[in-house]
């Protein structure tokens, strides 16, 4: 009875450990196993986020570089948009200048009266035809042909600097060509009108 008894407790016992081993060694598999299964998960999960939050970063940032940009090119538009309106301005002043000064100012019409007014008082009564003609017509012609020519140099600066400048439209460059064109004329006709070139003062005895 005694070895029967024996017998049965080691049996017991063995029993025991065993299912408690099996227990372990279960919690411990499912333990690893759900860790396992977590793992890859938390860390899939934490890879997400930092991707949105660099997405999200990326996305501000190039919001902002493209209002930067933006403002840049309505600055740019505004920039050029004065600048075209002033050689715009700028040519049709020079080509006005130039037929000024082919056409004759009242400017230099009333500074070639006054000259002769001048030529007048200096000769009345006691100036040969020849003074007369000097002082009097001389003058006068000179005068406007030095008006005119200070007109039509003023043209010709003004359709060259308009020329000079960069990424001007065609119709500007084309009214500024015009201006240089006909302000050159003009200042061609006053230099020779001035130096008699083109026409010589008559003489008494013609």
């Amino acid at each position: 009875m005694r070895r029967m008894d024996t017998k049965t407790t080691e049996s017991t016992e063995t029993i025991d450990k065993t299912a408690t081993t099996e227990k372990t060694a279960t919690t411990e598999k499912t333990a690893t196993t759900e860790e396992t299964a977590a793992g890859p998960d938390s860390e899939t999960t934490g890879h997400a986020a930092d991707d949105d939050g660099a997405d999200l970063l990326d996305e501000t940032r190039e919001d902002e570089h493209d209002g930067d940009d933006e403002d840049e090119d309505a600055r740019y538009e505004e920039e050029a948009t004065g600048a075209g309106v002033g050689a715009a301005a700028a040519a049709v002043v020079s080509a006005a200048l130039s037929v000024v000064a082919l056409t004759g100012t009242w400017t230099a019409k009333v500074v070639a009266e006054r000259e002769t007014l001048i030529g007048q008082i200096k000769t009345s009564g006691t100036g040969t035809p020849a003074q007369q003609i000097s002082e009097i017509y001389g003058d006068a012609w000179h005068s406007t042909a030095l008006v005119n020519g200070v007109f039509a140099l003023l043209a010709v600066i003004v359709a060259v600097l308009v020329l000079t400048l960069p990424r001007r439209p065609v119709w500007v460059r084309a009214i500024a060509v015009a201006g240089a064109v006909l302000g050159g004329i003009g200042l061609l006709l006053s230099v020779g009108t001035y130096f008699d070139l083109f026409l010589s003062l008559p003489t008494a005895g013609s």
